[in-house]
């Protein structure tokens, strides 16, 4: 059992690796060859390359920024971001490393990877990233940056992160426009980064700003529902529920979460009870503590 446990994960840091230098050659092989910025923490860190012309490249101030982050949040909020997140960042720091020397793939004039048409390039980008990040969502991983930020401003303040995420990286892609070398244009080229990796990552993971329903049928249901609280920090339902094959009755968890806790919440589901049967479905509406804002579109009068 425990041999299994351990080529387990192996094989998932395994993966976690590939999908970290995946994200890493849309940035390296294909954005900032090209003088390219977009939205997230890489958008920000290749901006800031940009400004200091090349003093400080865009892996270390990644890196940098990441950790600064993660000290943060740890001390405003207590997050235990898991090592398979650190790992993510470190190894996608090296993978940006060693790509930045491999001119041979990078999409120049002249090498293997070059596409004459200057529009494909954010697009290629954005695909790469979005598979990158999407594989590292899917094994339980992060890549950090803008994520941090969501969730600091999502615990203080009553807005989604779906909001938080919008903002910050409309922002970061204005960013390029102080740049004296950079126009409107440049900008463009990153919001269609941009769009391009909002859509892929709905195909690989479903997307980060959807929310999933999930009921969860287990003999070990009050140690999963205090998981989902001490641990997630969301809220769990107990629906009494009666099989009618056997016509016994049964306690029914339903928990409603966001995409980027769904990985962490299977994989502690599987950790209690290996028997445990789940539903999960896609939910795009979910409104209340935690989530989106309720919207009617109409005021309602106050009694006088």
């Amino acid at each position: 059992m425990e041999k299994s446990k351990i080529l387990t994960v192996i094989k998932d840091y395994l993966i976690l690796s590939l999908a970290s230098i995946i994200f890493a050659a849309g940035w390296e092989c294909f954005m900032i060859p090209n003088g390219m910025s977009a939205g997230g923490m890489m958008g920000l860190c290749t901006i800031i390359q940009y400004a200091t012309g090349g003093l400080i490249e865009a892996q270390y101030s990644y890196i940098a920024i990441n950790a600064l982050l993660i000290v943060i949040a740890v001390l405003a909020m207590g997050i235990g971001f898991g090592f398979r997140t650190i790992y993510c960042i470190l190894f996608s720091t090296v993978a940006m490393e060693f790509l930045q020397g491999c001119t041979a793939i990078q999409c120049l004039p002249g090498e293997f990877l070059y596409v004459k048409e200057t529009l494909l390039i954010p697009i290629i980008a954005g695909v790469l990233e979005a598979v990158g990040i999407g594989i590292v969502l899917r094994y339980g991983g992060s890549t950090g940056g803008t994520d941090i930020i969501a969730l600091m401003v999502n615990k203080y303040w009553p807005i989604s992160l779906s909001k938080v995420f919008l903002v910050t990286d409309l922002l970061i892609c204005a960013l390029l426009l102080f740049l004296p070398e950079k126009n409107f244009s440049d900008m463009c080229y990153g919001l269609v980064e941009l769009v391009v990796f909002s859509m892929m990552i709905d195909t690989v993971v479903g997307g980060k700003r959807n929310s999933y329903q999930v009921f969860v049928f287990s003999e070990k249901y009050s140690l999963i529902a205090d998981h989902i609280i001490e641990v997630l920090g969301r809220g769990a339902t107990i629906l009494k529920a009666q099989g009618w094959y056997t016509k016994n009755e049964k306690n029914v968890i339903m928990i409603l979460i966001g995409q980027k806790e769904l990985p962490a919440l299977t994989a502690a589901i599987k950790e209690i009870d290996p028997r445990a049967f789940m539903s999960i479905s896609p939910t795009n509406n979910v409104y209340g503590e935690g989530f989106d804002e309720i919207k009617t579109g109409v005021k309602l009068r106050k009694n006088k």
